[in-house]
């Protein structure tokens, strides 16, 4: 109920409003007739184009929260899957990688004996 003592208050001072200028306004009455039926039309045009852009707007939330609802948890989904198949097909490769990664180390491995068994034969002679 906050919104009911704002509208009273805004009505109270529109009301207050259009009394002082009717009161202190130099126009003839015929001109502010005019004027206030041109500025009426012109607010109710103005209303209705809001409850337009407001019904699109609402419309445009609907259709982001269905959206989101059922795109989101699908494209989770996805992701989930291609992340489970990129391991999947990754493994095979990663596997071969370490054991190359292994020979490679038992490859230096006997390149060191090697070389440390020729200086050795080298300090000897």
């Amino acid at each position: 109920m906050r919104g009911k003592p704002f509208l009273i208050g805004l009505s109270t001072g529109v009301i207050g409003g259009i009394a002082a200028i009717l009161l202190t306004t130099p126009q003839s009455g015929q001109q502010i007739r005019s004027n206030i039926v041109s500025n009426a039309k012109k607010t109710k045009t103005t209303l209705k184009e809001m409850k337009v852009h407001s019904q699109s707007l609402k419309e445009s939330f609907s259709t982001l929260k269905y959206e989101a609802k059922n795109n989101i948890p699908k494209i989770i989904n996805d992701l989930k899957y291609s992340i489970t198949n990129f391991r999947d097909e990754i493994e095979p490769e990663t596997l071969k990688l370490k054991e190359e990664i292994a020979g490679l180390q038992k490859t230096i491995t006997e390149i060191e004996n090697n070389l440390s068994e020729i200086n050795n034969k080298k300090k000897n002679e």
